[in-house]
């Protein structure tokens, strides 16, 4: 499934670059579980495909982002996950995207 999806995803950047639009970068999302025992990613798909995706069609790689089941909780009951779990791997991987995206400009 990996790289089926990174085939849209290269897709959807050259159909961008044809039209001159600006490419921002590259978020690689469901980058690994985050283990409900002991908080940290477990990469069960593999990883380094956003980045190396993102080298090759000349783009900015801007982070990882794992699933974690408790987002989906928050989800179901209308929490801010990063407000619930401002320590979470999640929301840290969100923050450096974050800061990536302010740095670039």
């Amino acid at each position: 499934p990996q790289e089926l999806s990174l085939g849209d995803v290269r897709k959807s950047i050259n159909f961008c670059k044809t039209l001159k639009m600006q490419v921002f970068g590259l978020i690689e999302n469901m980058s690994g579980f985050v283990c409900p025992h002991c908080g940290k990613p477990i990469d069960i798909f593999g990883s380094g495909g956003g980045s190396r995706t993102a080298l090759a069609m000349d783009i900015p790689f801007l982070g990882r982002i794992p699933m974690d089941p408790k987002m989906v909780q928050s989800a179901d009951t209308g929490e801010s996950y990063m407000e619930k779990f401002p320590d979470s791997e999640v929301t840290k991987a969100y923050n450096q995207v974050v800061a990536k995206i302010i740095e670039e400009g």
